[in-house]
């Protein structure tokens, strides 16, 4: 596959699955056996555990979206710079919603074998998104 062919899976992945939540489409784009470095450790491995992690984040927000700032890609691996924005809608881990809103942003790489996504690593500002909510002060803030 072309550097060109791996970026459109993977904003296929983002347009279709993280923005629309259409979980019928992982199929066609995740290998089985994918690793999702950035899950945890129950549900890194295998395509089962990535809709989990993709169901996990509509429970906390069900107007989650994913705005692609950046997609580079080269040879197998894509990186995409993103801005995700929503709304905590959902108890997630014990805790009620708050209904603030939230922006904050993500850098994911994946890695595509065979046209499917096997490998996946974030990096979020979950610190942020926690603060946006209300649920983490930080010292010294206001």
């Amino acid at each position: 596959m072309s550097a060109e062919d791996n970026k459109a899976v993977v904003r296929r992945l983002i347009e279709e699955v993280y923005n629309e939540g259409n979980l019928d489409v992982v199929d066609e784009l995740v290998a089985p056996d994918i690793f999702d470095h950035a899950a945890v450790p129950e549900h890194q491995h295998g395509i089962d555990g990535f809709k989990h992690v993709m169901e996990w984040v509509r429970q906390f927000s069900s107007d989650v979206h994913y705005d692609i700032d950046d997609i580079i890609s080269e040879g197998e691996k894509v990186g995409v710079r993103m801005t995700q924005s929503g709304t905590h809608t959902g108890t997630v881990r014990g805790i009620p919603p708050t209904g603030k809103s939230f922006s904050v942003d993500y850098v994911h790489w994946f890695r595509l074998t065979d046209g499917k996504i096997a490998e996946l690593w974030a990096v979020r500002d979950d610190l942020s998104r926690l603060e946006q909510l209300g649920l983490l002060s930080v010292p010294g803030e206001s």
